[in-house]
């Protein structure tokens, strides 16, 4: 059982530094999203606070993601 509440506090510390990082880059000119699943995309981030929704726009390969915060792994920029 302590498991299980070690694991929800990281998620939780986890879900409120993604939040930070993604409130500081949406003034970057190009962030990279790393996703759980493995992927990274670089583009312009379109962030959402209250949905804990963005998009990340590639305007050079002509791709638009929509994710949530719940998708990502980490945030660079």
């Amino acid at each position: 059982m302590a498991t299980a509440t070690s694991a929800r506090r990281t998620t939780a510390v986890d879900t409120e530094l993604l939040y930070d990082m993604l409130l500081g880059a949406r003034t970057a000119d190009r962030v990279t999203l790393m996703f759980r699943d493995g992927r990274q995309i670089t583009g312009a981030l379109v962030f959402n606070q209250f949905k804990g929704t963005g998009r990340l726009i590639d305007v050079d390969k002509e791709l638009s993601l929509d994710f949530g915060i719940d998708e990502l792994r980490d945030v660079r920029f």
